[in-house]
């Protein structure tokens, strides 16, 4: 089983829209036995808070069930835990590897590296821009998983 884990800042936006993204992308390809999908923040900043509700009505909007979620904090173990630790962005990335002590094992990325582009995931906590989010999101996990299954 492929564990992935999807982080951002605060682990209410763009990670959990990410997890609930890719996991909708293994049902419809009917390989939920071969994955386990997940997300947490960088920061401790919404810790025990609910899927941010821009996040809540894009997945709606584009009939995406969300994943229950509620922002947890990425711990060390996590780093052992999972296969792929994926950020969203620069920051996350160097947030997450300061916090997993560094990264002898390559497992962190940046989603869209997968999409051969080194832009981050656009952060709608300061823009209030779902729509291109959800885009940059589907883009990647596209990518991620077409990454994986080939390599399987």
């Amino acid at each position: 089983m492929i564990k992935i884990l999807f982080v951002c800042h605060g682990n209410i936006c763009r990670s959990t829209m990410a997890e609930s993204v890719m996991t909708n992308l293994i049902k419809q390809r009917k390989l939920e036995n071969l994955f386990y999908i997940n997300s947490a923040a960088t920061s401790r900043e919404e810790i025990g808070n609910p899927p941010h509700y821009g996040t809540v009505n894009k997945l709606r909007a584009v009939k995406i069930p969300l994943i229950p979620h509620r922002a947890v904090q990425m711990t060390a173990q996590d780093y052992i835990a999972y296969d792929y630790l994926i950020g969203m962005d620069t920051a996350n990335i160097r947030n997450m590897t300061r916090i997993a002590g560094g990264d002898p094992d390559g497992k962190i990325y940046k989603l869209l590296t997968f999409a051969n582009s080194g832009r981050d995931v656009a952060d709608p906590w300061y823009t209030g821009d779902f729509d291109t989010t959800y885009t940059d999101i589907t883009e990647g996990c596209t990518a991620l998983l077409k990454y994986l299954l080939e390599r399987m």
